[in-house]
């Protein structure tokens, strides 16, 4: 199958690396996957050409807005992944909300389409129904509650048999989502607009990038930050973010100096893009007085994550995120992670447990001496955010879902 996948693809971002990974999981299921820029298109009739250009058969579109909005009215199935700026930021901005409305309001026109041929249903609470089929049993992360109330009746609501009288719906693309609160965040803002809610909200997985260090990791992140390596007892927390407002990295900034004047073996490292220009200049000032934090360019993944294998710990000070690919990298590296107790950090770091989460500048501080000071519960987290990463982040798990999601894909092409 001939795919157009969209994303937003500046270099050294989340984003590029998740939407990379994804087309490397499709091209792998025999699929020709044609990965390009959101930005590079204006308008969704740009998008139609190119998709008869290249006789592509169905796309998707990582963030609603960003790529989904360019999606519309092209004939073709398409399928979205929402990012964490679609549920978190762009919503609330009303000519942005409305756009998303109108592209989900698209992705489940099929079924209404179909409305001669649905029944009423009033499924008890204890049934979970998925608006697709596959060759298989559904993978257990995409089956969720309906809110719908018309489908096709199964012959068995007890089993999941591929065939005729099984489908539920024939034709159909998908809006799925990294984590639970995303999909409910997704579900409810759309159900209170009245809008008609996407044919299948349900829960990805995300897999942790790996990567071969081409340098010693015990030089990189003192290279760069130009920090003095024979400082007794160092402990440098690193922040990755693009440096936009909705990442926050100036939110400790003042309280982790105030730190460092009492303590100099401790800094804390900022790396990441110059997304928004304006902002990025507040940052380089704010840092240049502030004892302790350094700045220091992107990089690519590999040398990133060499600086990350060396430091302390890893720290997220988002306002909002949809799933944090810096955090689950920390983990699978056995780094220690220190988050924002917002709900994207929420759904993958348990306090305690897999890291340790803080509400405001001063708990921040309050953990990290914790932790400094505390060998065993250092230890703790680690292994345990390793654990949590092998068991619910495995990339055998991402690509198997992903390929179950384009044969709906496929199934719609067929029809």
């Amino acid at each position: 199958m001939r795919l157009l996948f969209l994303a937003v693809l500046r270099r050294h971002t989340g984003n590029a690396v998740t939407a990379q990974r994804v087309r490397d999981h499709l091209e792998a299921a025999g699929h020709v996957c044609i990965l390009k820029d959101a930005f590079d298109f204006e308008s969704p009739s740009e998008i139609s050409s190119f998709i008869k250009a290249e006789n592509l058969e169905a796309a998707v579109a990582l963030h609603l807005y960003r790529g989904g909005r360019l999606l519309q009215g092209n004939g073709i199935p398409f399928g979205i992944i929402f990012g964490g700026t679609d549920l978190n930021e762009d919503v609330n901005q009303g000519d942005k909300n409305k756009v998303m409305g109108k592209v989900l309001e698209e992705a489940s026109s099929e079924i209404n389409d179909m409305s001669d041929k649905l029944i009423p249903v009033d499924p008890p609470d204890s049934w979970n129904i998925i608006l697709c089929t596959f060759d298989e049993n559904p993978p257990k992360n995409l089956i969720l509650p309906c809110c719908l109330k018309y489908a096709v009746a199964p012959t068995d609501a007890s089993s999941w048999v591929s065939n005729e009288q099984d489908v539920m719906v024939g034709t159909i693309t998908f809006a799925v989502a990294f984590t639970e609160s995303m999909k409910e965040t997704a579900q409810r803002q759309w159900e209170l607009q009245q809008c008609r809610t996407p044919p299948l909200t349900g829960i990805l997985f995300f897999s942790v990038q790996r990567s071969v260090f081409r340098h010693q990791v015990s030089d990189l992140v003192f290279e760069f930050s130009e920090i003095n390596q024979s400082a007794d007892n160092l402990h440098v927390f690193l922040l990755i973010c693009g440096l936009r407002q909705v990442k926050d990295p100036l939110y400790l900034v003042d309280a982790f100096s105030e730190w460092h004047q009492e303590e100099a073996n401790v800094y804390m490292v900022i790396v990441g893009p110059e997304v928004d220009p304006v902002f990025t200049r507040e940052v380089k000032a704010k840092v240049k007085r502030s004892p302790g934090v350094r700045l220091i360019r992107e990089m690519a993944q590999e040398d990133l994550h060499a600086v990350m294998k060396n430091c302390f710990a890893l720290v997220n000070s988002s306002v909002s995120e949809g799933m944090s690919a810096a955090i689950l990298e920390a983990m699978d590296l056995e780094v220690p992670v220190l988050a924002r107790n917002i709900p994207g950090n929420a759904a993958v770091v348990k306090h305690e447990v897999t890291g340790l989460l803080f509400s405001d500048p001063q708990e921040f501080v309050q953990l990290a001496k914790r932790l400094v000071s505390d060998p065993a519960l250092e230890k703790k987290i680690v292994a345990n955010g390793k654990e949590y990463v092998r068991k619910y982040h495995s990339w055998q798990e991402e690509r198997q879902t992903y390929r179950q999601l384009v044969r709906t894909l496929e199934r719609s092409t067929e029809d």
